[in-house]
């Protein structure tokens, strides 16, 4: 099964173009591009053009003037101005994807961070490196230093379509900042974008690129090295399993052929074109161009070739995230491949810690629950954002953390850290690790799971809703909901906080002995995320959505 089996509420917004080519007129025009980002002045009475960290960093377009040469500039200086006032002193290690506002992104940075005396490192040959490798590149350069710590900053959008841009800033330990931090670099950043604000450090470009604190790295060769630390390659190797990659025209694109040399891989990479305006994409379920590894409709192309490989992925731009393609299912959906990895990791890394917890968000399957209980380990469940899991594989108490969004990362094998950020060149090579180890998919490996310990039918669905109901899911308390029974089941969990940190989930969720929902309000968009799961029918999922909502509304504007 790859997604859902409800989906006869979401069949009808799906475009009619979704996992067609996209049409030329659709595509980018990267000179006006290029033009808004260095011209355009953001507006600083409109909020919208402001600084805005999310859980990924700063985003926007600068054909609308939410990302630009201006925004660029104030979080660059800001993020100089917050390592000088915190004692970071060591260089700074910078990545970019293929997005074209990236290129021009990185090229302001750097004027900064050369202004500012900042040690920096960035790919050799303008090249372009995924957020792992960003990851492995802090880590390793950190690793027995006490003083003088490498940090990072990843300009990236993700998956996001052509026209984006983003950038985001990694301390030393490696993984997304903690809001504490950029809280602190967006207040300074927002003042730095005030026309008569003073502190802003930059030297042109050309002297930026010679200065001698500017240095061309390689980021490939050491992780490619690495890998067979966290991956067995030479099981890949010996079972032959035929490997299929599309990059989606990402930062992964220049890192398979030295993975292939490296570990004498059967592996083909199907589509290794680069281009910014990703006219090789099909279209997402909303007839847009977005470089979504989890959709079927953006995957289309490679989820055609199923039959021609063991196993295929694909990885999004900044290569943090992974969808996995198998003969038996297809584009598996997220969460089945989280059980799977989990199962198979947990009974196949004998040196990792029994004490050391799975980490997973509240949104994300049950059936990790119940794969982590059956194998007598300790489940840590937290709020949406792989920042939440950075510290446990920093310090090695979580061996694997994931999101339902297709991110996960886990431990080498010897049980030490690996990376600090989500991995999808690891977890696609670990799905033909799966097979060259047992000998079956990781498809027929979720088939086996259901069998053993329950069906899993499981939706998302974004509802509208008003700036009023949205705030109100923070004012949101077990209390707020009075009902006792959820689609003829007791509740047996109401909860505000995760259990696995307390940390507020921005929401609310209610558990039952076979299904649960889940509903937290987007901080980009009118309306709320609606997670539901359950282990009985799709019958079943469709009660749970239809009283969540009746009970949403209730609890966000009382009864009516």
């Amino acid at each position: 099964m790859t997604h859902t089996p409800l989906v006869t509420n979401m069949a009808t917004n799906v475009h009619p173009l979704a996992g067609k080519p996209a049409p030329p007129e659709l595509l980018i025009d990267v000179s006006k591009l290029e033009r808004d980002y260095y011209e355009r002045k953001p507006n600083i009475q409109d909020h919208n053009q402001l600084v805005s960290f999310g859980t990924s960093g700063h985003r926007g377009t600068s054909f609308n003037g939410t990302f630009s040469e201006s925004h660029i500039l104030a979080i660059t200086q800001a993020v100089c101005d917050y390592r000088r006032t915190h004692g970071t002193t060591g260089p700074v290690f910078m990545a970019k994807d293929t997005h074209a506002l990236s290129a021009f992104a990185q090229r302001t940075a750097l004027e900064v961070l050369a202004a500012n005396g900042v040690e920096v490192f960035i790919q050799a040959n303008d090249g372009f490196t995924p957020t792992p490798a960003l990851s492995f590149a802090i880590l390793e350069y950190n690793r027995g230093r006490k003083d003088g710590l490498a940090d990072g900053i990843g300009i990236t959008p993700s998956h996001n379509p052509p026209s984006d841009g983003g950038l985001k800033y990694n301390p030393p330990n490696g993984g997304p900042a903690d809001t504490n931090v950029t809280n602190w670099i967006q207040h300074r950043a927002n003042q730095l974008l005030h026309p008569n604000s003073h502190g802003l450090h930059r030297m042109p470009y050309e002297a930026a690129l010679r200065a001698a604190t500017t240095h061309q790295h390689d980021y490939v060769r050491p992780y490619v090295e690495a890998l067979g630390t966290v991956l067995d390659m030479d099981a890949i190797r010996s079972a032959g399993v035929k490997i299929g990659v599309d990059p989606l025209g990402g930062a992964s694109v220049n890192y398979w052929e030295p993975i292939k040399e490296r570990y004498g891989l059967n592996l083909s990479v199907v589509n290794p074109r680069v281009d910014p305006t990703f006219n090789f994409m099909t279209l997402d379920h909303d007839g847009k161009i977005r470089m979504d590894c989890s959709s079927p409709h953006a995957m289309a192309s490679l989820v055609r070739l199923k039959d021609r490989f063991d196993v295929a992925f694909g990885t999004d731009p900044d290569a943090d995230r992974h969808g996995i393609v198998t003969p038996s299912a297809g584009l598996m959906n997220p969460n089945h491949y989280l059980a799977v990895a989990i199962n198979y990791l947990l009974r196949n890394r004998p040196q990792w810690s029994a004490a050391s917890a799975v980490g997973k968000t509240v949104v994300s399957s049950s059936l990790i629950d119940r794969v982590v209980a059956d194998l007598g380990r300790t489940l840590c469940e937290v709020p949406v954002g792989f920042k939440w899991f950075v510290a446990g594989l920093f310090e090695g108490s979580l061996c694997f953390g994931g999101e339902e969004s297709a991110g996960a990362c886990f431990l080498r094998r010897d049980g030490s850290t690996w990376v600090t950020e989500k991995d999808g060149l690891v977890l696609g090579l670990l799905a033909a690790e799966i097979e060259a180890r047992t000998g079956i998919d990781v498809g027929a490996h979720y088939q086996y799971l259901t069998g053993k310990l329950g069906n899993s039918f499981y939706t998302r669905i974004d509802t509208p809703c008003t700036p009023e109901q949205k705030a109100g899911f923070k004012a949101l308390t077990p209390e707020s909901v009075k009902a006792t029974e959820l689609a003829g089941e007791p509740i047996t969990s109401k909860l505000v906080n995760a259990p696995g940190n307390q940390a507020p989930i921005g929401g609310l969720k209610l558990v039952t002995a076979n299904g649960w929902f889940a509903a937290r309000p987007s901080g980009t968009e009118s309306l709320y995320k609606l997670y539901a799961e359950s282990f009985r029918s799709p019958e079943h999922l469709g009660q749970l959505i239809t009283q969540s909502r009746a009970l949403v509304q209730t609890a966000l504007t009382g009864p009516k």
